[in-house]
Order: C-alpha cells, then structure tokens, then sequence
C-alpha cells in the first residue's frame, strides 16, 4: 500500500507541480519526453541485437532496416535534444541571472520536436522506409524500393524536428542578448561578443583584460548552438530536396532523371550531420563539464581564458572535419582528406583533451569531495570521451580508415561509447545536479537504484562498444545484417551488454517516476498557475 501511495504521490509527497514556474514545467516536460524516447531506442536496440543472433521478434529484415534507420535519428533528436533543450532552458536564465526570453517559443520547441521525433520513427516502423541513416543520395528517393508515402511522413517529421530546433536556436541568442523589460539597458553586442568567445580570445594577447559578461557554461551553450544552426538548416534543406521528388512522386511527376551530384550531396550531408557529431556534442559537452565542475566544487573553472579560446577554437575545427567521414570514399579529393579528414580532425583531441584537464583540474582543485551521483556520472562521462575520442582519432587515418571504417568497429567504440558513455552520462549528471533546483527541493526516490543505473550504464555502454569493435576487427559490416551465425559470440556479449543498458534505463526510469509520483508527472504537462515571467529557475511561488 505504501508502495502506491509513494507511486502516486511521489517520495514523501514532497514534488508540488502546482509549485513549478513555466521555466521549471518545460524543462520537466522535455526530460519526460527524453526518457520515453530513450527507452524507444533502448527496446529497439536490444530487438536488433537479438535479431542479429536469431531471427525473432521482427517481421523481417524490412523492418530491421527500418529500425537501423530511425534508431539513431530518435536518440539524437528525440532522447538528446529533448534533455539537452530541457537542461539548457532551465540552466541558461540561471546563469545569464534573467528569465528565458520566451517560454511560449520553448513549448512550441518541446511540441515540434516530440510530435516530430513521433512522426518519423512512427512513418519508419510502420512503412518500412530503410535508407539507412546516412540517406546517401540518390537511396532516400528510391521509390522502387522504398515506400513513398513513408519516406514523405519520415522526412516531414525530420523538418518539423528541424523547425522546433530553429526556435530553440533564436530563444537561446535572446535570452542571452535582450533586456527584460523594466531592466536597465543590456550590452547586447557585448553579451554576444562574450558568449561567442571573442573577449575571451582578446585577453589572451592583452595585459588589459576585459570582464567576462557571459559565464563560461553560458559561452559554451551559445557556441554549440552556432554549430546546431549550421546543422538545421543544411538538415532541413537536405529535407526539402528529397520531399521535393517524393511529393512529386505523389502527383504522378517522375524527377529520375534530375540530376543532383552525388558526391557534392555526401559532402553537404556529411558537413552538417558532422556539427552533431563532432562540433556540437563535443561543445555542448565540454560546457556542460564546465557547469557541473562548477556546481560540485562551488568553484571557478580552473584556466578560464585557455577554456574560452579552447572552445573558440573547437567551434571552428567543427566546421572543417567532415571530410573524415569520406576517406574510403574513392572520388573524395586527396587534398580534402589529408587536411579536413586527417590533420584538422586531430585538433580534436587537443580541444577536447583541454576541456577534458580543465574539468579535472577543477575538481583536484576542491578535493575532498563527496562522491555524489552528479559526480559519479560526471566521471563517467569523462571516461567515455577518454575511450571514444582516441578511437576516431585512430578511425581518421586513411590507411586504418580503409580497414575499419565500413565495420562494426566504427559504430562500437567509437559512436556508442561517445554517446552512450561520454555524451549520455555527462547529461545524466546534469539531470541528478538540477534535480532538487527543477522540482522545488524533492527527494530522490532511491540511491541503490541511482547506483544501479550508474554501474549497469557504465559496464553495459563500454561492453556494447568493446564487443561491436571486436566484431569489427574480425570483419563485421555495420549496416549489414548475418545470418550465418559467424559473429553470433560477439553479438550475444553486445545484446548482454544491451541488457545492462535496458536495466540502467528502468532503475533511472523507476526512480524519476518514485520521486516525483505519477500524479507530479500529469501535473507538469498541465498550465502553469504562475503567469509572471519575472520568476527566475528555483524560485518558489
């Protein structure tokens, strides 16, 4: 009975919805949407793994396909993107210490991108649509093999995601920029000069310094969404080529013999999908590092300036290392993968090594410290960097590329354990450091189960990792399916690894939903009772 009491009313009853500030709503909101996501792509890895040691539970290969193709698009946009939104509303007013610029735009932004993350994996799962997930050209317009009214649904909902990504993009800058009303006049310029980087550049060579207007994490939101701008709309205009043959198809046009140049195409793809991957995570990251290191020590980040330039420099070293992705491509230039492919993509481990001591030092600097669950995860995040990193370092060679960049290896220890491990558990930290500051100071349900979640995420995504990149090596393609059962061993010990993760994910679902209560969860999607805007995050009615 005291059970479903807690499940109802949440630990102690202590989560108030009616409580919550519009700013703490919407960031709650997107968490819950980012954990149903995120269990979507848990279930649907694991029905993959099992898939590759025994063909069950799936229709078929169509639909395994299918999977693959939504699979990272919803870990992305829809888990990602919905906590990354969620924490970076709440923790960017707090930081510029002024309320959001618009929370009507950030609950459009929560809407367009769940009902479109919904709309594309749910075109996917139903109609098949498998071009994988590069959408190589000319294969996402490939009507005789793939369903047309599918593929229209699955891209129409990639643009919606887009259009809630462009609204997250605009909320950030104001907020950052403009000046409530009443206050006395902001240096928009200045702000934006700060948050870009460039006052932290300038003091670097001047004995003159100039104050520092936007807080490091700050500086590292704005510089990640300069990235993420970039990226929605080479998305979305790659979204709009191919729904422009696929309406067509509809109305009975045949586009086949338009020409659009292939390798042109891939570069385009692969220069904006980059700014998630290597620009935008890794920014987005190192400022998140940077936030908890400060919220754990109460300290400031050690090496200020150098973590400024640092970011600057990452910022700009994102936009020249798509070329790594097509070093096995024949046609790609010599030129374009010596210089993007090989030696600027290793700039990357400089960036990151910085941001990575910077985060370190800072703590060394606080020591003792007591061993929170923000803490925790925060170190396991590190330590997936510290694996995943050097691993596509390694990948952006042109010899080892030919050997491993087509193989199991590439989508082991070097993308899940960077998403999984460094990306996923750095937002983990996130999510247990604001939790008391979101929910107006209520308890979490159970450490054992926090400690569950931590120990079966660590072991379960570096696992999953290790056993795909030994596939790999003995010569397992990625986007390819085996049923001659010649790497079942690597893919059992991948789907054990799996089963750790699933595990992590109910501990850390159960636990939220414990702590808050089911009637806590409801309440956060209904209005706000407290219509001022003046309110900043934490505050109480």
């Amino acid at each position: 009975m005291e059970f479903i009491k807690t499940l109802w009313t949440g630990e102690k009853g202590l989560f108030k919805p009616d409580g919550l500030t519009p700013m703490q709503r919407i960031t709650l909101r997107f968490v819950v949407a980012a954990l149903l996501f995120y269990g979507i792509v848990v279930i649907e890895g694991m029905l993959m793994r099992i898939y590759e040691i025994e063909p069950v539970l799936l229709t078929g290969k169509e639909q395994f396909f299918a999977i693959m193709t939504a699979h990272p698009l919803v870990g992305i946009f829809g888990s990602t993107y919905c906590l990354v939104f969620g924490a970076f509303f709440f923790v960017l007013p707090m930081l510029m210490k002024k309320p959001l610029w618009s929370i009507k735009m950030a609950n459009w932004t929560f809407w367009l991108v769940t009902m479109g993350t919904f709309i594309f994996w749910f075109a996917g799962f139903v109609s098949h649509y498998a071009p994988l997930y590069t959408l190589y050209w000319p294969l996402p317009a490939d009507f005789d093999q793939f369903s047309v009214v599918g593929g229209t649904f699955f891209i129409l909902g990639i643009a919606i995601v887009m259009a809630g990504t462009t609204l997250f993009i605009i909320n950030v800058f104001k907020t950052i920029a403009y000046t409530p009303e009443g206050w006395e006049k902001q240096p928009a310029g200045a702000l934006l000069a700060s948050a870009i980087g460039l006052t932290g550049f300038r003091n670097l060579f001047t004995k003159k310094k100039k104050e520092h207007l936007v807080p490091l994490p700050a500086a590292a939101i704005a510089r990640g969404t300069i990235d993420m701008a970039f990226n929605t709309a080479i998305i979305l205009f790659t979204g709009v080529l191919i729904l422009v043959y696929m309406v067509a198809s509809l109305l009975g046009f045949d586009l086949k013999e338009t020409a659009v140049d292939a390798l042109l195409y891939k570069n385009w793809f692969w220069w904006g999908l980059d700014l998630i991957a290597d620009g935008l995570v890794l920014i987005f990251v190192a400022g998140t590092w940077y936030l908890l290191a400060t919220l754990i020590t109460g300290k400031d980040v050690f090496m200020q300036n150098i973590a400024r330039a640092a970011l600057l420099l990452e910022l700009i070293v994102s936009w020249t290392v798509w070329s790594h992705h097509l070093l096995s491509d024949q046609a790609q230039p010599s030129m374009l993968k010596v210089v993007s492919g090989e030696m600027v993509t290793a700039f990357e481990l400089i960036t990151q090594g910085l941001a990575f001591f910077i985060t370190l030092a800072t703590l060394w600097s606080a020591r003792p410290l007591k061993m929170t669950n923000s803490l925790k995860f925060l170190l396991g995040g590190l330590t997936g960097f510290a694996l995943a990193v050097p691993a596509g370092i390694m990948q952006a060679d042109v010899g080892l590329n030919r050997i491993l960049h087509n193989t199991q290896w590439v989508v082991g220890p070097h993308v899940h354990v960077a998403v999984l491990v460094g990306l996923t558990m750095t937002l983990y930290a996130a999510v247990y450091a604001l939790f008391p500051l979101v929910t107006n100071g209520a308890q979490l349900y159970s450490q054992k189960l926090a400690n569950i979640h931590f120990w079966c995420h660590l072991f379960g995504g570096i696992g999953m990792g290790a056993f795909m990149g030994m596939a790999g090596l003995k010569g397992m393609l990625r986007r390819s399916l085996y049923v001659d059962g010649e790497y079942s061993l690597y893919m059992i010990l991948a789907g054990l690894a799996g089963a750790l993760l699933l595990t992590a994910f109910l501990a850390f679902f159960i636990n939220i939903v414990m702590s808050v209560g089911l009637q806590g969860v409801i309440g956060i999607f209904r209005p706000s009772k407290i219509k001022t805007k003046e309110l900043m995050p934490g505050d109480a009615k």
